[in-house]
């Protein structure tokens, strides 16, 4: 509906007389106050003048002399257009609109959020940045004066929160946020943080010394990253997909992103480079083919024998992610799936029937794991982690098949040279054979065959689970790493449990398991 709605109004600043505020409002019996001020961004989305010397000004990148530029700009940023949107219909790059707009001067204000209700001058830090203004709220009389005169404090350390909650990113990364700010300013940092979700924890006014309601665009954090005079670098890694997928486009621009290297994270994130590092490595996984065509994907599939797996990239929740048991739903996946990785390849790979999973959730430093913990989930392979029950220690497994998991994540480790959280997911036994085949038929193969599915270099969402199981902050200690700061044996004030601990006795009782559920977190004796 709300299509139909913009489509109408776009007809309407087009000259369409049928079509326009009052037509509309005839029609769906929104009030005109909204469809008002929907109709101004119809106008200039329509203007082709508008559009045709902007795209001239960007192309022209020394020459920004045309006529009235500098307004234009400034009337579509408070139009609510982005960066990006302007690109998009000037057939240019991000980077280009934005170095032409920051040429012409055209900047957001920061302004300040009045939790006083206008009684008295807030103090608070909640922020936001707009272009409805001509000077920032907390550098004006009444800020210098509540600071004693002094300018205001600039540098420190940029941390990117979770974003809205949604189906795959929930709070238990605002819980890896909110550890990492702490573990930033209790080592005398400068804690900035950016996030548009007062449902949060890491909105709160005491977490953080700087707190941007924002969106997790690339416009907006550098808009931010550069008007905080951010001097140690950008925390990408614990708010979960959303900031990660940042990661490179901010490494482009010219932000210092703290922690394993963007191209490392890139080649992680990317299912084809991935499977070829590993590959490379020796590290085993499941028969896989970079997705080139229908006919490559029908081809592979056929070799390798039904069901098989489609797996996009940069995304989260296994978006897209199907298992295909014929050529029609292949063919129906493929398509979904490139749509929501549009920008990145598909990967097909075949689909291992009946195994277990395991995930290692850890913390590397300079490619070297220095803390990490197995978990083991419940239900066999195939549930989503973030719908799974998990057990810690693992239950089940083989002392083989663990030993051959922490081998694999070391492998891991040293060829993506890892600084900071990751997360394992290993597939244990299982056999590839088709359907109606008996999958477990008790060789030792098909119950301790270990294959790695995918690593995120990001915190998971498993290291509440793991730091509250183990008593030991996964998210402190990979924030330490990503910002230079001494950890264990160095630093006895933050101790790390055993490396790959077999068990946890050395903090709960002996017998003891921890597990979660996607319901409820728990701990409990296992009698075993």
């Amino acid at each position: 509906r709300i299509w139909k709605i913009a489509q109408a109004l776009y007809r309407g600043a087009s000259g369409d007389s049928r079509w326009g505020v009052d037509a509309v409002h005839d029609l769906s019996k929104i009030d005109k106050w909204f469809l008002s001020r929907l109709f101004p961004i119809a106008t200039a989305s329509a203007d082709e003048n508008l559009w045709k010397q902007l795209s001239q000004a960007i192309s022209s990148t020394n020459d920004i002399s045309c006529p009235n530029l500098k307004e234009q700009f400034l009337r579509l940023k408070k139009l609510g257009f982005s960066d990006k949107q302007i690109a998009t219909r000037c057939n240019a790059t991000e980077t280009a609109v934005r170095t032409t707009r920051l040429s012409l001067g055209v900047e957001p204000c920061v302004k300040q959020i009045d939790t006083l209700a206008g009684e008295f001058a807030a103090a608070t830090n909640y922020l936001y940045t707009t272009y409805h203004g001509d000077e920032d709220d907390d550098d004006d009389d009444s800020a210098r004066a509540h600071r004693g005169g002094r300018k205001m404090a600039r540098g420190g350390v940029l941390v990117l929160g979770s974003g809205p909650y949604r189906i795959g990113s929930s709070v238990e990364f605002d819980w890896c946020a909110v550890s990492a700010m702490r573990a930033l300013r209790a080592a005398g940092a400068r804690g900035i943080m950016i996030n548009c979700n007062p449902e949060t924890v890491s909105t709160d006014y005491d977490v953080s010394d700087r707190l941007y309601f924002e969106e997790l665009s690339l416009e907006r954090v550098l808009d931010v990253y550069d008007r905080e005079g951010v001097d140690v670098g950008v925390v990408v890694s614990m708010g979960g997909q959303i900031p990660q997928n940042l990661a490179v486009p901010l490494d482009k621009a010219g932000a210092h992103v703290l922690g394993t290297r963007p191209a490392m994270i890139d080649a992680a994130e990317d299912r084809s480079k991935f499977s070829a590092l590993m590959d490379k490595a020796g590290v085993k996984q499941p028969r896989w083919a970079e997705l080139e065509s229908e006919e490559a994907a029908i081809t592979f599939a056929k070799s390798v024998g039904y069901p098989v797996l489609v797996r996009p990239s940069y995304v989260l929740s296994g978006a897209a992610m199907a298992v295909c048991r014929d050529e029609q739903g292949l063919l129906d996946h493929l398509h979904k799936a490139k749509d929501v990785s549009k920008e990145h390849p598909v990967v097909v790979s075949k689909f291992v029937r009946g195994a277990r999973e395991l995930e290692v959730d850890a913390v590397a430093k300079d490619g070297q794991v220095i803390c990490a913990a197995l978990h083991e989930h419940i239900e066999d392979a195939g549930v989503h982690s973030g719908d799974a029950t998990l057990m810690l220690p693992p239950q089940t497994l083989s002392a083989y098949a663990l030993q051959r998991a922490r081998d694999a994540t070391r492998e891991i480790a040293k060829s993506l040279q890892i600084s900071g959280p990751l997360n394992v997911q290993f597939l244990i036994g299982g056999r590839e054979g088709p359907p109606g085949s008996n999958e477990l038929d008790g060789s030792f193969e098909s119950m301790n065959a270990v294959r790695v599915i995918e690593c995120n270099l990001r915190a998971s969402r498993s290291v509440p689970f793991v730091s509250k199981s183990t008593g030991v902050d996964f998210a402190d200690v990979a924030t330490r790493v990503l910002a230079g700061y001494p950890v264990a044996p160095t630093d006895p004030d933050h101790p790390l449990p055993p490396l790959y601990p077999s068990s946890t006795e050395h903090i709960r009782p002996k017998k003891f398991c921890c597990g979660q559920s996607p319901n409820v977190f728990f701990c409990s004796s296992t009698g075993c």
